[in-house]
């Protein structure tokens, strides 16, 4: 008799494209029936058959307390006494925006959205507007959701235009997307001096989480800011996968340098969808109905999202000791998986910081998106069968991020180690 999921998948097929609503979910990358999930607490998933797997994906980003944490539970439980959406302003969204700009020194003044590609999409247009440039550049490799702007492959060199990348974007939106390397300041300024006054912004992941965890080389993001401002184009972190992740003001937070925009998304929900962009005030106050730029959104700001979003916000200022714990206990997956590897004699790339990571079966460093494509997706797609059958739920992708949340403490961390051993014991010994 087959699994619930399995049955549950075939007919999904038949209604939705690919049987899911987002392209990761459906396993292509690693094989096999993706599995149906029905509930999640603390370390935890449960799925439609009745068995348990511990959580590295935490909603790709948010659960930095673990799922359905009970401070966040009950927050939304008494919003929901007052209604879902109102259409209509509400003081939460005052709080919320207070708390992001108190704990991002770089944001004076924040929009709330609905979604992480909405925060990216309306950066680049308040960007576009305010330079009145019409280029962008972003990296290989990094995403920004899946806006038409986004999906633009690279051209064949530094100084070339590149290419939509999905059917559906036209080459007239790729003309205006230029794509360099990640932590490679020559590819960056390359582009910059074949489109002299013509760029707008820079739009960087500061942390990749997108081709598997990549992280800037020192000095590389300095180097970044310092060709923005010399070639007079704005710099966008996109910290809606690290923002509040991996300090209590994002990377910017670790790296110090302040971008002229942000995005935010993930963890400023609490788990329920949202994002936001938001910046010096200069820049922003040339949003509508303060400015020009239009942006709007029916449900941007919806009380269930904001009260879940600042309960998050509360914890995280409330318990900032979270960010030591989630750095030990990444560290110690780090070096225990390491351990597992180089007894059995394998080439690995392992990247790491504080509660995000990543394994790479590839000999080779991996700095950028061409070092990430060494990497050997078979084994992957092996060693993720075998950590799922084992209890252990990895990111069903070489090129995404692994989440470690607070709920994830000692008896967690060694079922994982144990699984990986087994599983590698079985792939290799």
């Amino acid at each position: 008799m087959g699994s619930l999921s399995s049955s549950y998948f075939e007919k999904a097929k038949t209604l939705i494209p690919g049987g899911v609503n987002s392209p990761v979910r459906a396993f292509k990358s690693v094989g096999g029936t993706p599995v149906f999930m029905k509930s999640a607490k603390g370390a935890y998933l449960h799925d439609v058959d009745g068995k348990s797997y511990i959580d590295l994906i935490g909603s790709w980003g948010p659960m930095l307390f673990g799922q359905a944490h009970p401070v966040i539970e009950n927050a939304v439980k008494e919003a929901l006494n007052d209604g879902f959406s109102f259409g209509a302003p509400t003081y939460k969204e005052v709080l919320i925006a207070e708390k992001i700009c108190s704990m991002v020194p770089s944001i004076e003044k924040v929009r709330l959205v609905n979604s992480g590609t909405e925060a990216t999409m309306a950066a680049i247009r308040l960007a576009r507007a305010y330079t009145k440039c019409d280029k962008i550049i972003k990296f290989e490799g990094c995403y920004h959701g899946h806006g038409d702007s986004f999906l633009i492959a690279a051209g064949s060199g530094v100084a070339t235009l590149g290419t939509p990348d999905s059917p559906g974007v036209t080459v007239s939106t790729a003309k205006d997307t230029l794509t360099a390397v990640y932590n490679d300041l020559e590819s960056l300024q390359h582009l910059f001096e074949a489109n002299i006054n013509q760029v707008a912004a820079v739009i960087i992941e500061p942390v990749v989480g997108n081709m598997g965890l990549v992280i800037p080389k020192e000095g590389y993001l300095a180097g970044v800011r310092q060709l923005c401002d010399q070639y007079g184009a704005l710099l966008i972190f996109d910290e809606v996968m690290t923002g509040f992740r991996l300090s209590p003001s994002g990377y910017q937070g670790i790296c110090h340098i302040q971008p002229d925009l942000t995005t935010l998304g993930k963890i400023i929900g609490g788990g329920l969808p949202v994002g936001a962009y938001g910046g010096k005030a200069a820049i922003m106050d040339m949003i509508a109905p303060a400015g020009p730029v239009y942006q709007a959104g029916t449900l941007s700001g919806n009380p269930l999202a904001t009260t879940a979003g600042l309960a998050m916000l509360n914890l995280i200022t409330e318990n900032l000791e979270v960010y030591t714990r989630l750095a030990e206990q990444g560290l110690k997956l780090k070096m225990g998986i390491r351990s597992q590897l180089d007894a059995l004699g394998l080439s690995y790339t392992i990247n790491q910081i504080g509660s995000m990571f990543t394994l790479f079966f590839t000999n080779q460093a991996v700095n950028n998106f061409a070092d990430a494509k060494t990497s050997d997706a078979t084994l992957y797609g092996k060693y993720f069968h075998g950590m799922l059958e084992r209890g252990i739920y990895l990111p069903p992708s070489q090129y995404e991020s692994w989440f470690i949340s607070d709920a994830i403490r000692e008896e967690e961390l060694a079922k994982i180690l144990q699984a990986s051993e087994e599983t590698l014991q079985q792939m290799f010994a």
